[in-house]
């Protein structure tokens, strides 16, 4: 990998500034290969070097991939003057690596969302061109029917004028509350609720469970999160 200066690599962990970084060394505590560096101007393999800051050993990721289990009440965006973010969610040194939602869900919308640092792979997870499904669970009032599993099948033309690509609707219970799975392979504004509002049947909660081959980690409590892993990373680059 190309090499970088040493207080880049230890800033891009999250847990010091390249300010921090800097004192560290000039106090000695900053070390590469064995050596202590005073000089934070070097350059290193940040793959290769064995880095270790304050007697912590460095682990470098060139990109930071993150599966949170959202709660509702959060916002999908990295700051917004209206309330909580999802990004307030996570410890300050992953606030500090310029983290963004892979797309959105509503504020009142739970489950699966996806932050990262690398937008070439997020922009393109999320471009209906490439076909990357995202699922939801869905609780609506009324009962769903083959002919709105049918309506969602076909495509729909909303009345505010939204065009819908086919999506999938599978019932899971039908009555006066009906639960389905539905599949989107694109995320326009509120699309689930407004398909479904169109149909005649409100959502009452909403969940994302899966996107593309990656489903949400159920040993995640609402709220908490976890790093991907490299072979979880390997499958999304394979979707798109």
């Amino acid at each position: 990998m190309e090499q970088q200066r040493l207080d880049k690599i230890i800033a891009s962990t999250g847990k010091w500034s390249r300010r921090e970084a800097k004192e560290l060394a000039r106090l000695g505590l900053v070390t590469v290969d064995g050596r202590a560096v005073c000089s934070v101007e070097e350059k290193f393999d940040p793959e290769a070097a064995r880095i270790f800051v304050n007697g912590e050993a460095l682990f470098y990721r060139r990109y930071t991939w993150i599966m949170l289990n959202k709660p509702a009440g959060y916002l999908s965006a990295t700051e917004d003057g209206r309330g909580k973010t999802v990004l307030d969610l996570l410890p300050r040194e992953l606030r500090r690596q310029e983290l963004f939602p892979v797309g959105r869900l509503d504020k009142d919308t739970e489950g699966l969302l996806l932050l990262t640092n690398e937008g070439g792979l997020a922009h393109a997870l999320l471009s209906p061109k490439r076909h990357v499904d995202k699922v939801y669970y869905v609780r609506t009032v009324g009962r769903l029917t083959e002919e709105d599993r049918r309506a969602f099948a076909a495509g729909m033309s909303l009345e505010d004028g939204l065009q819908c690509l086919p999506a999938g609707l599978e019932i899971l219970a039908a009555g006066e509350e009906s639960e389905a799975q539905v599949t989107l392979r694109e995320g326009k504004f509120h699309q689930v609720k407004r398909m479904l509002a169109a149909r005649g049947k409100p959502v009452t909660y909403l969940e994302r469970i899966k996107m593309g081959n990656l489903p949400l980690d159920r040993g995640l409590s609402r709220g908490a999160f976890r790093f991907l892993t490299e072979e979880e990373i390997a499958e999304l680059r394979v979707l798109v």
